[in-house]
C-alpha cells in the first residue's frame, strides 16, 4: 500500500494531477484514446518512404522510436497531452517531390531532414523560434496547410488509381471496374462516415477494414507472420550530411523547416486551446513543448524517418479527459510495441492506405475558412500557394509563389508596412532561387 502512494505521489509531483484537475485512470485513457486515432502513421509512413526506396523495416523502426522518445519529451519536460509523429505533410514532400521528383537519394534527403532538425534545436534554445512564426503572414499560414493538404490528398487519389495519368488532359478518372480503386473508394467513404460518428481511430480502422476486404477478392493477402524483431539497420546512421550541405539543398531545409514549424506550431495551439492551457493568449512552458519536435525530428533522421510534428489527433485524447503529459506515457509504449510489426504492416496495400491520405488532406483544407478572402493582398497569395503546391508537385514551389506574390502585391498596393523584415529576406533569398537555381 504505501509503494502505490509511493508511485501515485511521484506521478503527482511529475504530472502536477491535482492542480490540472486530473486522475490517472482518465489520463491514461484518453492516452490510449490519441494512440488509437493516430496509430495509423506506423502504416502509412512506411508505406510513402518505401517509395523514395527506402526499406520498410528500417521506416516502421524509425517511426515508432522516433514518436515515442518525442512523445515522452512532450509529456515528461511540457507535461502537455500532445503526441507526436512523423508528419504526413512532409512524408509526402520527402519521397514525391525530393527523390522521386529531384531524383535526389534519400540518403541526402535524410541528411536534409537532420539539418532542419538541428536548426528547429538551435532556434527553439535561443527562443527565436516564436518570433519567426510572429513575422509570417496568416495568410501564407492557412494557404501553405490548405496546400499541403491537396497535395496529400492528390498523392491519396493517385495510390488509389482513383485519378490517373491522361495525355489530353494530364490526369483523368480512373478505372472503377478495378478492386483497388473500388475498394479505395469505399475506404474513404467508410472513413468519412466514422469520423462523423466520432469513432475513434476511424483512419485506423478504415486502414484495415479495407485491407480485410481485398483478400477474398485476391488483392491483398494474409501476412506471414504477425510479429518480427525490429529491423533498424537499413535505414539507421544512413542520412547523408555532406550531400545535404551542398548549396543547392539548403532551399529544402529552409521548406522542411518552415513547414515543421506552422504545422506544429499551429497544432501545439489548436490543441492547447482546446485544452484551455493558454494563458493570455500565450502557452506556458512553449519551448519545452517546442523542443520536442526537434529532438524528434533528429532523432527520426538518424534512424531513417521524415521530420517529427505534433499531430492534431491528440485533440482526442484532450476532448476524452487528458490535461497532463501522463497519457503520454501510454501512447509511447503503444509505438514502442507497435516496432514488432512489421510483417503485418508490410502485408497492407497501398489502396488500402489510400483513403487515409484523402482524408487527411481533407482535413487539412480546413484552413482556408481562416483566409480574409475580401483582401486581395491577403487571398491571392493564400490562393496561389495554396494551388501550386499540388499541382507543380512542390511544397517549395507553392510557399515561393506565395510570398513573393504577397510581398509585391502589398509593396505596389501602398501597403509596405505590412511586409516585415523577415519577409523581405525570404522574399530576396526566393528570387535568388528563382535565378540560379531554377525552379523544381
Amino acid at each position: 500500500m504505501a509503494h502505490f502512494k509511493g508511485e501515485v505521489g511521484l506521478l503527482e509531483r511529475v504530472f502536477h494531477l491535482s492542480e490540472n484537475r486530473a486522475s490517472i485512470r482518465r489520463e491514461l485513457l484518453a492516452g490510449l484514446t490519441t494512440f488509437m486515432t493516430m496509430a495509423y502513421i506506423v502504416v502509412v509512413n512506411p508505406q510513402i518512404l518505401s517509395q523514395a526506396g527506402m526499406p520498410v523495416e528500417g521506416v516502421l523502426f524509425a517511426t515508432c522510436i522516433s514518436a515515442a522518445l518525442a512523445t515522452l519529451v512532450m509529456g515528461l519536460w511540457a507535461n502537455y497531452p500532445i503526441a507526436l509523429a512523423p508528419g504526413m505533410s512532409l512524408n509526402a514532400y520527402f519521397t514525391y517531390s525530393i527523390v522521386i521528383g529531384r531524383g535526389i537519394p534519400w540518403q541526402t534527403v535524410l541528411g536534409v531532414v537532420l539539418l532542419s532538425g538541428v536548426v528547429f534545436l538551435i532556434l527553439t534554445l535561443t527562443r527565436v523560434r516564436e518570433q519567426i512564426v510572429n513575422g509570417i503572414p496568416d495568410s501564407l499560414k492557412y494557404g501553405t496547410a490548405a496546400g499541403i493538404g491537396l497535395f496529400i490528398a492528390f498523392v491519396g487519389f493517385r495510390n488509389a488509381g482513383i485519378i490517373v495519368a491522361n495525355q489530353a488532359t494530364f490526369v483523368g478518372l480512373g478505372k472503377f471496374s478495378s478492386p483497388p480503386v473500388i475498394l479505395a473508394a469505399v475506404g474513404v467513404l467508410l472513413t468519412a462516415i466514422l469520423l462523423a460518428r466520432k469513432v475513434d481511430s476511424a483512419i485506423l480502422i478504415g486502414i484495415a477494414a479495407i485491407a480485410l476486404i481485398g483478400i477474398p477478392f485476391g488483392v491483398s493477402h494474409w501476412p506471414a507472420h504477425l510479429f518480427s524483431w525490429p529491423a533498424p539497420s537499413g535505414t539507421l546512421f544512413k542520412f547523408d550530411l555532406r550531400g545535404a550541405a551542398k548549396l543547392g539543398l539548403a532551399e529544402l531545409v529552409f521548406v522542411f523547416f518552415f513547414v515543421d514549424l506552422f504545422d506544429n506550431v499551429g497544432t501545439l495551439v489548436a490543441v492547447c486551446e482546446q485544452g484551455g492551457f493558454l494563458r493570455e493568449g500565450k502557452l506556458p512552458r512553449a519551448n519545452r513543448a517546442l523542443m520536442a519536435d526537434a529532438f524528434g525530428t533528429i532523432v527520426g533522421a538518424v534512424t531513417g524517418t521524415s521530420t517529427v510534428t505534433s499531430y492534431i489527433e491528440s485533440a482526442a485524447g484532450v476532448a476524452a479527459g487528458a490535461r497532463t503529459g501522463l497519457g503520454n506515457i501510454v501512447v509511447a509504449g503503444g509505438f514502442l510495441l507497435a516496432m514488432f510489426c512489421a510483417p503485418i504492416v508490410t502485408a497492407i496495400p497501398t489502396y488500402a492506405t489510400a483513403p487515409a491520405l484523402i482524408i487527411v488532406g481533407a482535413l487539412m483544407c480546413g484552413a482556408v475558412a481562416k483566409v480574409k478572402w475580401d483582401d486581395f493582398t491577403e487571398s491571392i497569395p493564400a490562393f496561389l500557394t495554396l494551388i501550386a503546391t499540388p499541382l507543380t508537385f512542390s511544397i517549395a514551389n507553392g510557399l515561393s509563389l506565395g510570398l513573393l506574390s504577397f510581398t509585391f502585391l502589398k509593396l505596389f498596393s501602398g501597403r509596405r508596412k505590412d511586409v516585415s523584415p523577415l519577409i523581405w529576406v525570404l522574399t530576396v533569398l526566393f528570387l535568388l532561387r528563382y535565378a540560379f537555381l531554377g525552379a523544381e
